[in-house]
């Protein structure tokens, strides 16, 4: 009998017969280590504890606290939430169920719409199941019998899957008899196995995403190894909706949506303050950086397009309209724009870099299904610059930018995350030049001292970029700044510069926004500071309140001597008791409230109430304006 050697994490070597299956080895060992085991790494591959051992083997047990264990838990989860559906909705018909970053989704085809209701039976159904301990079992069988099981099951989108994407040998997934889907796996070994997991919302969907497809139902969920850490996560999603952007945005007077301009946000008074003191703090930080600001046009013709490369790579992304027999799109971003003033002139080596920074509003189309809040829209701001440099200045700008963006998060007490995305599958140009390309960028984050990851693929299509991403006071990673390497459009403008050898050169053109769109910048702001936004943004950061009637005089003499200085202050003159003015204010997140009454009249002063620390007490105005332009020009530190 051939037998195989299987090598263990403490470097031990166990030899079985060929053929002896994980679970089979696991009867060697701790039975503490062998009853936790949900799953098995072989040679790096995950693999199910009913996995045959062929030949020799590196082996890991994946144990709750694996690495791999929470994705595989969701994944079953995901498949107990279908088996529960499916008979609680006979007929119903499966699309795909993976496990996601935060849980996992499956999606149906069912008669109507979830309900409230319907999500508290199946999950009444899905811990039914669980009990019973149900084996998962893997079942392989030829790709017609396959296709022939799921087509007497009535699931024709199975068919399609299969018949799509089955090589000649298909895996199959059944929970003993109550559920069969087309899956690769790895699985859980039993539903047992599966406890601390709730479902949590359901919404439309489309098959593989696309809404000329079969319309579908996805049901949400998420699962854990403990009821404490799924409490948590609860508990987190809680503070999430009370935080939402949307309910702050509309709370606060910052923005409004209107159906007849679906993703274009309104902003409101205090919301067009809030947008105007970024994208001023960001003309403020790239003038010193040597940044010219300019305004490029919204239209452009086809031609553009067409020479950009976006006609072909980027159309279906962008609005178009006809005007006298001739194609035009509202640009989705500025650097066509600015490759057409680079080249509208000679330039010179002695002129690079040359900066272009540009925040005019951009288009871009969205399918009306995926539009968010200010996170998804049709119609925003980008804090945008394109800097034109010759070859030999890379590094240095590179570096120079990585700092820049560093320093801009921190004034917002966000730290940035750095990922590295690579040649994507379509793509421009030269593989060597895109090697090139991934290794400068590669070199400047190693000289700034920046730990980074790669992201293999998610590149740019005209080059490679560097995306930062920033944490939030809940834990979740929002994509903001980007910075690209761009090698093609300036050889599709046959862009041009004289170096100092008298010849013409074609320069490097970096792409990079520092913000991202301002819209999601704003509403990560919300989210993270739950709409108590620090002094320096705050679009309100004083508000004045008079006592009584007989105080107003004296209240808007302090409030036009603090706006005077250059604070967005308002004044509450209702005919409201104090009480109920501090508490609509405290409502409002406003950061300082400042109380005037007799006293405060006669002693040229203001009693300071903080947003966060309550009562200051009394201050002498000038003295109480010193103080926050202090707190303003510190941003808070």
């Amino acid at each position: 009998m051939t037998h195989v050697t299987i090598t263990l994490p403490d470097g031990s070597r166990r030899d079985v017969p060929a053929g002896t299956t994980v679970r089979t080895l696991m009867a060697d060992l701790p039975a503490r280590v062998a009853k936790s085991a949900l799953a098995a790494v072989v040679n790096g591959a995950v693999v199910d504890l009913s996995f045959a051992l062929d030949a020799d083997a590196d082996l890991r047990l994946v144990t709750p606290e694996a690495p791999e264990a929470l994705e595989l838990y969701r994944h079953s989860a995901a498949h107990l939430m279908a088996a529960a559906v499916t008979a609680l909705f006979p007929g119903a018909q499966c699309g795909i169920g993976p496990a996601t970053e935060d849980g996992f989704f499956y999606d149906f085809v069912v008669p109507r719409p979830f309900v409230p209701e319907d999500l508290a039976a199946i999950e009444a159904k899905m811990r039914e199941i669980a009990r019973a301990d149900l084996p998962y079992q893997r079942r392989l069988m030829s790709k017609a019998d396959a296709m022939r099981l799921f087509s007497d099951r009535g699931e024709p989108l199975k068919v399609q899957l299969i018949d799509e994407k089955g090589g000649p040998v298909v895996s199959c997934y059944a929970i003993a008899d109550a559920f069969v889907d087309f899956c690769t796996g790895p699985h859980v070994p039993s539903t047992g196995r599966l406890k601390a997991f709730k479902l949590l919302s359901a919404s439309n969907a489309y098959w593989k995403g696309d809404a000329a497809n079969q319309p579908m139902q996805r049901i949400y969920g998420t699962a854990f190894f403990s009821e404490a850490d799924l409490k948590a996560h609860l508990d987190r999603l809680e503070e999430a909706k009370k935080r939402d952007h949307r309910k702050l945005g509309k709370d606060l007077g910052l923005f409004m949506f209107h159906p007849w301009a679906p993703g274009e946000p309104f902003w409101l008074e205090k919301g067009t303050r809030l947008v105007n003191t970024l994208t001023n703090y960001m003309r403020a930080v790239l003038g010193p950086e040597g940044y010219v600001e300019m305004r490029t046009p919204l239209v452009f013709n086809k031609a553009l397009w067409e020479t950009s490369g976006h006609w072909d790579h980027y159309r279906e992304n962008m609005f178009l309209f006809e005007a006298e027999e001739q194609a035009y799109g509202l640009k989705p971003m500025n650097c066509p724009g600015h490759m057409l003033v680079f080249g509208s002139e000679v330039r010179s080596y002695r002129d690079l870099p040359y900066r272009i920074h540009d925040q005019s509003v951009l288009h871009r189309y969205e399918a009306s299904g995926v539009l968010s809040g200010l996170t998804r829209v049709r119609e925003f701001i980008m804090d945008d610059a394109h800097i034109f440099l010759a070859e030999d200045q890379i590094g240095e700008e590179a570096e120079r930018l990585l700092r820049l963006i560093q320093r801009v998060y921190a004034d917002f007490g966000l730290a940035p995350e750095m990922k590295l995305s690579t040649r994507p599958e379509q793509y421009l140009g030269e593989k060597a030049t895109w090697d090139h390309a991934e290794e400068a960028l590669k070199a400047a984050l190693a000289r700034a001292g920046l730990a980074f990851t790669i992201n293999e693929g998610d590149g740019a299509f005209y080059g490679p970029k560097i995306d930062f991403a920033v944490t939030d006071a809940l834990g979740r990673k929002w994509q903001c700044a980007t910075v690209q390497l761009d090698y093609q459009l300036p050889q599709r403008f046959k862009l041009k510069y004289i170096g100092a050898d008298n010849a013409e050169h074609t320069p490097v053109v970096v792409h990079r926004a520092i913000f991202g769109s301002v819209e999601r910048f704003v509403a990560l702001l919300l989210e993270h500071y739950a709409g108590a936004l620090p002094l320096w943004f705050a679009p309100v950061q004083a508000v004045v309140l008079p006592i009584a009637d007989r105080h107003l005089d004296y209240a808007r003499g302090v409030r036009d001597t603090l706006a005077a200085a250059g604070l967005f202050v308002e004044l509450d003159g209702r005919q409201e008791k104090i009480g109920y003015k501090i508490r609509e204010a405290q409502l409002q997140k406003v950061p300082y409230m400042l109380v005037v009454g007799d006293r405060e009249a006669e002693q040229g002063a203001v009693s300071v109430r903080s947003r966060a620390g309550g009562d200051l007490g009394a201050r002498a105005v000038d003295a109480f304006l010193a103080d926050a332009l202090d707190e303003i020009a510190r941003k808070g530190r």
